[in-house]
């Protein structure tokens, strides 16, 4: 049986797998000065949709975190309640390797997989 989940004002508000800290250390070497900067758009059938991109600095009502000693991650303010919590991954699904977003707070997600809901 599982414990129920307390929430945790200090966790950090999106946490990187092994997998995918490894991938984006090694897209961040090849962009010198560069961070990740996470952001939601409204997008699909469903509502929001996840963006990644790099950006040279975070914005100034970011949060910023710092999951590897490579990686600096902004998160966007108006994104962070509909993410905290997340997990994000590196999987491999047949012969692509992708960015997943594993999100608690998801509700419901569009068939294609691009958009996604929260309550």
């Amino acid at each position: 049986m599982n414990a129920p989940q307390v929430f945790d004002p200090s966790a950090p508000a999106v946490t990187l797998t092994a997998a995918a800290l490894r991938h984006f250390e090694s897209k961040l070497a090849a962009q010198p000065g560069k961070i990740l900067r996470l952001f939601t758009e409204t997008s699909g059938c469903t509502g929001y949709a996840y963006r990644l991109d790099f950006a040279d600095a975070p914005e100034a009502s970011d949060e910023v975190l710092h999951p590897g000693d490579k990686v600096t991650l902004a998160i966007a303010d108006d994104a962070l309640q509909l993410v905290r919590g997340t997990e994000i991954d590196m999987v491999t699904e047949g012969i692509n390797r992708v960015v997943k977003f594993n999100n608690p707070n998801v509700v419901a997600e569009c068939g294609c997989g691009e958009s996604f809901s929260v309550s």
